[in-house]
């Protein structure tokens, strides 16, 4: 058990530095254009499945309450948690609609969708986000080293890595440092 242990630890620790190294002046990018649609009156609007979701809830309270410091809210909003929208557009359309639907509601130009798939392929994510992408806002996406999410973003966090939980702990990662710029930003 202690050789698995140590593995997973090496394993996630190469995940991030690679991916880190990679890509830190885009996360910088990032924090900067999150700020400035903060400061327009834009917001984040999260949505991703399963680990996935509950990193979008995760996250959209990260910039709602507070992270390293105590400030004002900023407005995020995770299109994962509410049951009676997500239950209802899949039930009289399709699962496939259950993010596009809210994102049509409550998305405006300027805004910033984050969308969350470690395949990079969900099917209700990408419908989202091409939905996104003609409504003018700004495209996050964080997936795996596969599928068509890479290609829709603006911002495209792609983890090099076929696991899941690898791809999953360089995401939180990420989305704890692009909330920890913004607010430095935005309130020094």
């Amino acid at each position: 058990m202690k050789k698995l242990i140590q593995q997973s630890v090496e394993e996630s620790i190469r995940a991030k530095k690679d991916f880190f190294a990679k890509h830190i002046e885009q996360i910088e990018s990032c924090a900067s254009v999150m700020s400035d649609r903060f400061k327009k009156d834009g917001k984040i609007l999260l949505f991703g499945n399963g680990g996935s979701a509950a990193d979008c809830q995760h996250i959209a309270a990260e910039f709602v309450n507070r992270f390293q410091m105590e400030r004002k809210p900023l407005p995020a909003i995770a299109l994962t948690t509410d049951t009676s929208i997500i239950t209802s557009i899949s039930n009289d359309y399709s699962y496939e609609d259950i993010f596009f639907k809210q994102l049509q509601a409550i998305g405006k130009k300027g805004d910033i969708a984050l969308g969350i798939t470690t395949s990079g392929n969900s099917p209700n994510v990408i419908k989202a986000i091409k939905e996104a992408k003609e409504m003018g806002l700004i495209i996050v996406g964080f997936s795996g080293n596969k599928g068509k999410l890479k290609a829709l973003s603006d911002f495209s966090f792609c983890v090099d890595s076929d696991t899941t939980a690898r791809i999953q702990e360089v995401h939180i990662l990420l989305a704890h440092i692009l909330c920890d710029l913004t607010e430095r930003i935005l309130f020094k």
